[in-house]
């Protein structure tokens, strides 16, 4: 099993380690320090010796940041850590604030005065986040200073890095050789007129070089720095341990190799324009090419990476094939099994990933599953784990958001099942949810637009109800590598036009603190313009990727218009066409019921 459910941290333990903090911070002369969810490459997923946010304070989230004071210790998270925040903190210690609503500007202010100092670790910050903050608190008469990492001074027992093995990522899976992306993206900075590009994500590296690793759980990236070159060559910065000779051999003599160690000292050599990304680089790097000109400019792996190839695409479908037989091997095994009682959530997230290694091609799960019954499901990222694991029980909801990591794809599917007879509201929220999410597979759009010009077709049914979700509609996702991928999303912030061959999920739903919580999701895959009759102008669309029966007993036909209808039996015919002869004989005859017609 990938995953495990023991209890991850402990609120009683976050006070001592508070203690701990607050005496470094005065013998450093310092009256607040942040302490970011990140690590010194940005990513979403950080390894254990970088969880500083959860060690500190017990949140465990994907997302968040505290700021500490000699009297305050406030930890900031958004609207899918509401709930979770204040569940696994110590709240006579720790204040939750929201994001946004709580400023972290503002909360600092508030709490110091002038002449105060607030420390950072310029590894663990970007310049972006800095502009934002700096005028703001010196306005104030507040101080922003880098700083050692006080908190890893007090962290006796912080593991140490992770050193996975690299591995290449073959040309039939990338379907394009590195030595080619590096010269498309290195013709993109001469044309810039930028000398080289440093590369701090994980995954961007990863895409470039077609390479994987396993460094960071769920997400098959190497922590490494990078270097491109407008001739197209690249420096890698990488402890030697996770290298071979095959992988070395696969690098060729135009990828340099150095040690992770010597990455600062390389940077303080550089001349010439350099390109830096200020959304994700460490400020630490901007600072190290003093003797640069430096280019702030956008990582430029991360729009080519995210527009998928052909190969890519077709890898896509057939790891969303793979891992609908899973789903349907699981959901008609929780079908027969849930009304006999007994089951945990646990006991589900198990059975599902025994289903998807089923298939010998699972390499990991990408990320924790999400496995809420009843309340727990209204947590919009929760995990369950020894101490919350709560029993299925009749007439309730069940939402299990989960997905496969595949060397030909990375799937993320979430389904919310009833267990027996559904109560009216939940299937009034179902419906509004189905709705929106009917809206967005349907969707066609003028090119150019962005995820933020679509949002709102995913919340309009619930929004005529007096309903909302705190959360976005869809997160690009990627190849074989983070199932979270920018620049794109669905979402009223997402500035970034979709384009033809980004993979997105298109995910609503709707969360009753206390009694359940709804998601339905697939990915789906943008398409090029094409015609629609009758019409004058080209419209893009999306296909869809995620073949799996949607819980015909939460839907109330009687709120469906005809077309909804028409797209919902039509998607199930076409699940069934795709799953049936791939499936046991147990989930074909549960297929066959799943999938009638309403």
């Amino acid at each position: 099993m990938f995953q495990d459910y023991k209890v991850a941290t402990r609120p009683q333990d976050g006070p001592p380690r508070l203690e701990k903090l607050r005496a470094a911070m005065k013998a450093a002369k310092v009256d607040a320090f942040l302490i970011p969810r990140s690590d010194a490459h940005r990513g979403e997923n950080v390894a254990p010796c970088d969880e500083r946010l959860a060690w500190l304070t017990g949140f465990t989230g994907s997302a968040g940041i505290a700021a500490i004071t000699q009297k305050l210790a406030a930890v900031f998270v958004d609207g899918r850590y509401t709930l979770q925040v204040r569940d696994q903190v110590s709240l006579d210690h720790f204040t939750p604030k929201n994001i946004p609503g709580d400023e972290l500007t503002a909360v600092l202010i508030e709490a110091l005065g002038r002449g105060d100092v607030v420390a950072y670790d310029p590894w663990l910050h970007t310049r972006s986040e800095l502009e934002r903050w700096q005028p703001k608190l010196e306005a104030e008469g507040v101080t922003l200073r880098a700083s050692a990492n006080l908190v890893d001074e007090v962290w006796d027992d912080r593991p140490s890095a992770p050193k996975g093995a690299i591995i290449d990522h073959p040309i039939a899976f990338s379907g394009e050789a590195h030595a080619d992306k590096r010269a498309r993206v290195a013709e993109k900075l001469a044309k810039a007129g930028q000398d080289m590009a440093i590369l701090t994500l994980p995954d961007s590296i990863a895409w470039l070089l077609n390479i994987r690793g396993s460094d960071i759980e769920r997400t098959p990236v190497v922590l490494c720095f990078a270097a491109l070159h407008a001739d197209g060559t690249v420096d890698l910065f990488v402890d030697p341990a996770k290298l071979s000779s095959e992988v070395e051999a696969h690098f060729g003599k135009d990828i340099r190799l150095h040690d992770k160690d010597a990455f600062e000292a390389f940077l303080k050599q550089q001349k010439g324009t350099v390109r830096v990304d200020p959304a994700s680089a460490p400020v630490a790097v901007g600072e190290a090419l003093s003797k640069a000109n430096i280019e702030w400019k956008s990582d430029p792996c991360i729009l080519p990476k995210a527009v998928k190839n052909a190969v890519e695409i077709e890898g896509a479908r057939e790891a969303h094939h793979r891992d609908g037989v899973a789903m349907a091997e699981f959901l008609s095994w929780l079908d027969a099994a849930a009304p006999e009682g007994g089951l945990t959530e646990i006991d589900v997230a198990q059975k599902l990933e025994a289903c998807r290694a089923a298939s010998n091609a699972l390499r990991d799960i990408s990320f924790e599953t999400i496995c809420g019954a009843g309340a727990n499901g209204a947590i919009v990222h929760y995990r369950v784990n020894e101490a919350t694991n709560a029993p299925l029980k009749h007439g309730s909801l069940i939402l299990v958001d989960s997905g496969g990591q595949y060397r030909d794809g990375t799937t993320d599917i979430t389904r919310t099942i009833s267990l027996g007879a559904p109560p009216d509201d939940a299937r009034l929220a179902f419906t509004l949810v189905l709705k929106g999410m009917i809206a967005i597979s349907k969707l066609r759009w003028p090119e150019g637009l962005a995820g933020r010009d679509i949002d709102g077709f995913a919340r309009a049914a619930l929004w005529a109800q007096g309903m909302d979700y705190d959360h976005g509609t869809g997160h690009g996702v990627g190849s074989y590598l983070g199932v979270h991928e920018g620049p794109a999303s669905i979402s009223k912030r997402s500035v970034e036009p979709i384009k033809p061959g980004m993979i997105l999920s298109n995910e609503p739903g709707f969360y009753r603190e206390g009694a359940f919580g709804i998601r339905i999701e697939n990915l789906i895959v943008a398409q090029e313009p094409s015609p629609i009759e009758g019409g004058d102008r080209e419209m893009m669309g999306f296909e869809t990727l995620t073949y799996v029966p949607i819980d015909r007993r939460l839907v109330d036909a009687d709120l469906q218009t005809d077309e909804e209808r028409d797209w919902l039996n039509a998607y199930h015919q076409q699940t069934r066409k795709v799953l049936a002869a791939h499936v046991s004989a147990r989930a074909a005859e549960w297929l066959e019921a799943a999938t009638r017609a309403i």
